[in-house]
């Protein structure tokens, strides 16, 4: 199944009234020029390289998912004042083309942080006997290995620099600095993994998101409730019984949701097949200060805890 960023075009006529207001007064601002991050484990990315030199906002609000999501107007007119939009590109956010086309020349700058990133060819037998019906998307969730994430804060190095030659010195230093916590994270994320025996190392989750943490740390994915890369397709009856089975099959003993996510599909999976359902991974979202994932790094190593605990569990 091709998905292209057009899939979900925006219908609310308000939306381009709204940048079409924002084209008209664009030339009469006097605002600061701004770098906005479609989502927030992005904008925290960025932030680490951007330092104190600028201030990077977030597009998707808190606790959504940027698959389904849908921008009002209020972000067709942040999109607009932006000079530069960084965002994870490779298809995620569905939701930029028509804002972009939109809002037409006068736009901000966009740069993929993935860009470079090779996406990964699925496994055989991830996705079982139905896996042609999606046909094999390019599946965008490269920041959930944090090597990968490497790459993020290099290129947004790069586009900060050109952006702001006068802080390329900064940027540099601080993507390095970055880069160091990231191959820490990595070392930190490993050691914790290796406390779940390998025959236990087995992924069910909502949809496919962790095909390249899988990849990283050896495990294997069984299958998905959701037979997509993104949150907004749906199981057929016949997708679904072969979940169960596989999960009756393999032993896996969990079936992972992430937060934000609607559990009733997955919740009967589980059920049916006598195994965990586990709620609240933070794969595409931070939380506000007080929560358990305010930053990146921090969304990585509460969902390594909440994989590896389910896992050990006996």
């Amino acid at each position: 199944m091709k998905r292209p960023l057009a899939r979900r075009a925006v219908a609310a006529g308000a939306v381009f009234a709204a940048l079409a207001l924002v084209a008209c007064t664009r030339a009469a601002r006097h605002a600061p020029a701004s770098v906005l991050a479609s989502e927030s484990f992005l904008a925290d990315i960025a932030g680490a390289v951007a330092g104190d030199r600028v201030a990077v906002g977030t597009l998707v609000p808190l606790g959504a998912d940027p698959h389904v999501w849908e921008p009002a107007p209020r972000d067709a007119a942040a999109v607009a004042r932006a000079a530069l939009l960084i965002v994870n590109g490779a298809g995620l956010e569905g939701f930029l083309q028509p804002l972009l086309e939109g809002i037409g020349a006068d736009g901000p700058r966009v740069v993929e942080a993935s860009a470079g990133l090779a996406p990964r060819a699925p496994r055989e037998g991830e996705h079982g006997e139905e896996e042609d019906d999606h046909g094999h998307e390019s599946d965008p969730h490269f920041w959930l290995d944090p090597l990968n994430v490497v790459r993020y804060a290099e290129n947004i190095r790069d586009a900060l620099s050109a952006f702001d030659p006068a802080g390329a010195d900064v940027y540099r230093a601080n993507a390095a600095a970055y880069a160091e916590k990231l191959r820490e994270l990595d070392r930190w994320m490993a050691a914790e993994v290796a406390r779940v025996p390998p025959e236990r190392r087995l992924l069910v989750t909502n949809h496919e998101s962790l095909g390249y943490f899988a990849d990283r740390y050896g495990f294997r994915i069984v299958g998905t409730v959701i037979p997509s890369v993104s949150t907004g397709a749906s199981p057929s009856a016949r997708q679904l019984a072969e979940l169960v089975a596989r999960l009756r099959a393999t032993g896996a003993p969990a079936v992972f949701v992430e937060a934000g996510a609607d559990v009733r599909v997955a919740r009967q999976a589980a059920e049916e097949a006598g195994v965990a359902l586990v709620t609240g991974l933070r794969t595409h979202t931070l939380t506000e200060v007080s929560g358990p994932a305010p930053s990146y790094l921090a969304m990585m190593r509460a969902d390594v805890t909440t994989i590896v605990d389910a896992l050990r569990a006996p």
